[in-house]
Formats: structure tokens, C-alpha cells, sequence
């Protein structure tokens, strides 16, 4: 799910749909309008699953999708090779999220409350609790 918002509303620390991947906005540049036209942004953000780098430039004005972000916290069942087995504290759902590849990795045990992100139908686990 997501929402359209106008390219210059974006603020850098946002969230915003760059190629079909949700990304992190790092850095916003605005260029003034001339003569004949409308001021541009180019706005640089990295995507959430895969941290790679995307940039476009669009007019002001334009519409971008801004993805909806649901936070919620879960329960570490079992550390997997590739995934964890999650299960979610509220409606006790048990489910499979991807293995973390960063400095989180060490902290995870079974047991442990995470707080995992749901955005466009992906599934990361952001932070140990």
C-alpha cells in the first residue's frame, strides 16, 4: 500500500518508491525554476531491502508513491540458515522473515522481541528489543 505525495513535500529521512522498491531518502536537491519552467528535484535514496542507490528527478510538482510502513513487534521462534520464524504479538500469526545481514545478526536468539516492518508485502526485522 502506499500514497501519493508531491516530490517537493519529500524531506530527507522519508520514505519513498523508487523502481518499484521502498528506499530511504538520503539526500534532496532543489533547482529553481528558469524562464521557461518548473523547479526539479533530484532526490537520492536507498533501498530498505537491498541498499542499493536510486536517484530521479522530476518536477516539484509531480506525484510520487510513499510507501506505508506497518511497525510491529514479534516473537524470535527460530533462527533458520537463510530466515527466522517469527511470531507476531499480537495476533500470535507465525511467519517467515528474511535473515538480517548486518551488525543485528549476533544480537538475534530465540526468544528475543524484534521489531520488524511490513512494506509492500515484505517482511524486514529492523531492530532487537
Amino acid at each position: 500500500m502506499s500514497k501519493p505525495v508531491d516530490v517537493g513535500d519529500l524531506k530527507v529521512g522519508s520514505y519513498v518508491i523508487v523502481d518499484d522498491a521502498p528506499c530511504r531518502i538520503v539526500e534532496i536537491t532543489k533547482s529553481k525554476p528558469g524562464k521557461h519552467g518548473a523547479a526539479k528535484a533530484r532526490v537520492v535514496a536507498i533501498g530498505v531491502f537491498d541498499n542499493l542507490k536510486r536517484s530521479f528527478v522530476k518536477p516539484v510538482d509531480a506525484k510520487v508513491d510513499m510507501p506505508m510502513i506497518e511497525k510491529k513487534t514479534g516473537q524470535i521462534i527460530a533462527i533458520l540458515p537463510n530466515s527466522l520464524q517469527l511470531m507476531d504479538l499480537e495476533s500470535y500469526e507465525v511467519f517467515e522473515a528474511p535473515l538480517p545481514e548486518d551488525e543485528l545478526k549476533p544480537r538475534l536468539s530465540e526468544g528475543a522481541e524484534v521489531e520488524y516492518w511490513n512494506i509492500l508485502g515484505k517482511t524486514k526485522v529492523m531492530r532487537v528489543k
